[in-house]
């Protein structure tokens, strides 16, 4: 008996790492929007730090009735060995004089946004990067610690507790979702060349857009749309891969064929035909030859972005 799963696939040892790009947004009241991006030098870590979604259970008739869950949270620990100018006033410090500043004064909303490498045994870290929007952050008064140059010195590296209040998300595609303070957006999921373009667009308003002298075009400052624009820009043309089979279970005689199709997102990916035993069943570009009774599992699979898609048909080989 053959076993259909198969583990540790050659392009399907994936992991996560690293932390780069990170920008800070100011909430601008007026407009009820994060702008005036800046970019954060120096992040060594972003810890997320979900919290909430505690169950509470309740009892009833001598029996676990039911269980209710608090509301979940969104926090973080950002590192970094620096800070931009403007993270001040969100960090509870003004300067009131330039180069004077103090401390314990209002601490302002923030939005902020980093990104996280995605990887496997094939592409390494070129695989593909994931972008996090937070909304709505506040940063805790935090320890910094100072010590003296030794003969092994080492950068301070600053640490700040953030919590963040959830956002409206809305209505998307006919699903209405609950507030969240945090996005995650997949660059592995954009797979066509007009989605890719998509994506690259996007990132040209949370990075802010160059001037451009050749097409008379100035600069466009960085700014942290709101979940309902996030999903206006990208829902309409992010797509999972996949590939479906006409059939998932068809019987064939020895020495006849019977043909499978396979549809696939996207609709140019090359399909890869193989058979689980090839001693009662053959494929070939999707048309299935018996070869002896029994019966075989006839596989149909894409790979896009370095992520395998498949479908499977379930053959019957017959005498006659």
């Amino acid at each position: 008996m053959a076993i259909l799963a198969q583990w540790d696939k050659i392009g399907e040892h994936f992991f996560e790492t690293g932390v780069d790009r990170g920008m800070l947004y100011q909430f601008d009241k007026s407009t009820n929007s994060f702008k005036d991006g800046v970019v954060w030098n120096g992040l060594t870590s972003v810890n997320e730090s979900p919290s909430g979604a505690e169950p509470n259970d309740q009892y009833a008739d001598n029996i676990k009735y039911l269980s209710l869950r608090s509301a979940e949270e969104f926090g973080a620990t950002i590192e970094a060995f620096t800070y931009p100018d403007e993270f001040g006033q969100n960090d509870g410090t003004a300067e009131p004089v330039p180069g004077v500043k103090i401390a314990q004064q209002t601490r302002k909303a923030f939005g902020f946004s980093y990104r996280t490498l995605i990887g496997n045994d094939v592409d390494g870290t070129d695989l593909g990067y994931k972008i996090h929007l937070v909304y709505q952050a506040t940063a805790n008064p935090s320890e910094k610690s100072r010590s003296t140059v030794n003969d092994s010195p080492e950068a301070t590296t600053f640490s700040w507790e953030v919590t963040t209040m959830p956002v409206e998300v809305g209505t998307v595609n006919g699903v209405t979702y609950k507030k969240t303070a945090h996005i995650e957006i997949d660059s592995t999921k954009f797979v066509t060349e007009e989605q890719k373009a998509t994506l690259a667009a996007f990132e040209e308003i949370i990075y802010g857009k160059a001037a451009d002298a050749t097409q008379g075009t100035e600069a466009v400052p960085a700014r942290l749309p709101l979940p309902a624009e996030v999903f206006a820009l990208l829902s309409t043309v992010v797509v999972t891969p996949s590939v479906v089979l006409s059939s998932h279970e068809a019987t064939v005689a020895v020495e006849g064929d019977v043909t499978l199709t396979a549809t696939t997102v996207p609709a140019d990916a090359e399909v890869t035909w193989s058979s689980d035993d090839e001693t009662d069943a053959v494929v070939d570009g999707g048309v299935v030859s018996g070869v002896a009774v029994g019966t075989a599992n006839i596989k149909a699979q894409i790979t896009v972005n370095g992520v395998n898609y498949a479908d499977t048909c379930h053959v019957t080989v017959t005498a006659e």
